[in-house]
């Protein structure tokens, strides 16, 4: 009995504090609704939000799930993943693969076309490519192309030319991509923004605003961009050069951005959205209507440690914080969407070995022990000499917001600790990182591609201070071992230990959840499809009656 008036005491606590600090609670019902039906405005055009803002949609810098899930919809890449998330031919009508597993053959499509007419070519792919992987783009994902495609790297870093690197033209119709190793998730890695094609005339007429409004992008996607503002959304229109048009279904899209949960909530309700993403309260009061539902992706979110704060260069202090809150009450209690509490970096779901998943395989990596937490905060304490305080970086999303809130009061609790919260938009916060100007981040990662490489491979060197300034040799080995390693056992071998050495060894992370999503979605819209992985939102297949 006295474990159950703590934790219900440690609820309501939580409970009153998310009240402060815009936590959404249930919405009044209109009578449609408690009949389970809603209104919905049906005049042919698709009304969606994002969360956050739309920090960049030039396709060969951008980094976020936004920009990818607007790039995935007006451009399109060699494959595409249909509505069971499975590679299918897109621009490519088909592809040979070697016996070894190392050279891919694609032939174009006919009659594929450019948003001015102009054709889509085999150059234009090998252009994108090329231009993603040059040391003059200097992009941040180069590495999703420079570690697989042969002297990639070597391009990268200026040691050989264009002519060396491991895609061949020899017509228009027909692209060679030679790899450094077989790569059996390769055509995955075709449907993601980063290897989509890119006409570089075009390219090189806008390079210095390229992406930053809707006359600087040329597309060959099912849509174009009609309207763009970061801060307030996107419009897209129906693309009537694109190859597939007659399975497109949809005219316009509307993409709002907006923030606060209970906003949403209220415009879905008068028939302004036809999506809506639901909060904990809200999850409660809207279960049993037939419009609700939930999905999983694999995205997780964890606080990024920056090992170049002086204070959280101290091991024991960064794993106190690790162990010191219980991300399964996160997900109960402040969540109940769906998402799960994470226990390590990589999502329950994703792809091992030997007919079990990666999760499966290296189960819990941490666990929650608030009476080790505080052993190890004591004696961290106690090497530093001072009693240290703490800022923690966060999004200015309700969710965001309202994990950082749990995460502070139970710091506080457990600890002792006071940490101040800084809230900034998502493209700020981004930003803060890449500038090393944080102490603490919530911070997340969705797959581009179904395997946990997608993941590990973002902490090897060298270090960035979006990744926490770390820099680990041994780390580093593994990573390149399990990339050149054809046995898939020892390969995913490699990948367990490296999650360890991230999480339990070096304490560069705190996992907080794995996402889910608890939502509403009109009765009258079908297959708007989310992938897991890759270009998360695929308005293609989408219709509204």
């Amino acid at each position: 009995m006295k474990k159950l008036s703590v934790l219900l005491t440690f609820i309501l606590s939580i409970l009153l504090i998310l009240s402060g600090c815009n936590f959404s609670g249930s919405a009044k019902k209109s009578t449609n609704e408690a009949n389970g039906t809603s209104a919905s405005k049906s005049d042919g055009t698709l009304n969606l939000y994002f969360q956050n803002d739309i920090p960049d949609l030039n396709p060969l810098t951008t980094t976020d799930a936004n920009s990818f899930s607007v790039l995935g919809n007006v451009l399109e890449g060699l494959y595409r993943l249909d509505k069971d998330n499975k590679p299918v031919p897109a621009m490519a009508e088909s592809v040979d693969i070697s016996d070894d597993g190392k050279t891919y053959t694609f032939k174009l499509r006919e009659g594929i076309k450019w948003s001015d007419g102009s054709p889509v070519t085999s150059q234009d792919f090998r252009d994108g490519w090329l231009l993603q992987m040059s040391p003059e783009v200097a992009s941040s994902y180069a590495f999703i192309l420079t570690d697989y495609i042969v002297n990639g790297a070597e391009y990268n870093q200026k040691k050989v030319t264009a002519d060396k690197v491991g895609i061949e033209t020899p017509d228009d119709k027909t692209l060679i991509v030679h790899l450094k190793q077989p790569t059996p998730y390769f055509l995955g890695l075709t449907t993601f923004t980063k290897y989509f094609p890119v006409k570089k005339s075009y390219y090189d007429q806008h390079k210095s605003d390229f992406g930053t409004s809707p006359d600087k992008l040329l597309y060959n996607g099912p849509f174009v961009l009609k309207s763009f503002n970061p801060a307030s959304g996107v419009e897209l229109e129906k693309n009537d050069q694109y190859w597939d048009k007659n399975n497109v279904k949809i005219a316009k899209i509307d993409i709002k951005v907006i923030k606060e949960a209970s906003t949403a909530l209220n415009l879905y309700n008068s028939g302004n959205l036809d999506y809506v993403m639901l909060t904990s309260d809200d999850v409660n009061d809207y279960k049993d209507n037939k419009e609700f539902g939930t999905t999983t992706n694999f995205r997780s979110y964890y606080v990024q440690f920056n090992l170049g704060d002086k204070i959280l260069q101290n091991k024991k202090i960064r794993q106190a914080l690790q162990l010191s809150y219980d991300p399964k009450v996160l997900q109960d209690v402040i969540l109940n969407n769906g998402s799960k509490g994470a226990t390590g970096l990589i999502p329950p779901g994703m792809v091992g070995v030997g007919g079990k998943t990666f999760r499966e395989l290296n189960g819990d990596i941490i666990k929650p022990n608030v009476k080790l937490a505080k052993q190890l905060w004591d004696e961290g304490v106690k090497e530093l000499g001072h009693k240290p305080t703490f800022t923690l970086l966060v999004s200015d999303d309700s969710v965001e917001k309202d994990t950082a809130t749990f995460l502070q009061s139970q710091w506080k609790k457990n600890l002792g600790v006071d940490v101040q919260l800084t809230t900034k938009p998502y493209s700020g916060r981004l930003q803060a990182m890449r500038d090393n100007d944080y102490q603490m981040a919530i911070s997340a990662w969705g797959a581009d591609y179904n395997d946990p490489m997608t993941y590990m491979d973002l902490w090897k060197g060298p270090k960035s201070a979006f990744r926490g300034n770390y820099d680990n040799p041994t780390y580093d080995k593994l990573i390149a071992q399990a990339k050149t390693e054809p046995n898939e056992e020892k390969r995913m071998d490699y990948l367990l230990k490296t999650e360890k050495i991230l999480l339990k060894d070096d304490i560069v992370l705190a996992p907080l959840y794995y996402q889910g999503q608890a939502f509403m979605k009109k009765s009258n819209v079908k297959d708007l499809v989310f992938h897991p992985w890759g270009n998360p939102w695929d308005y293609k297949y989408a219709s509204k009656n």
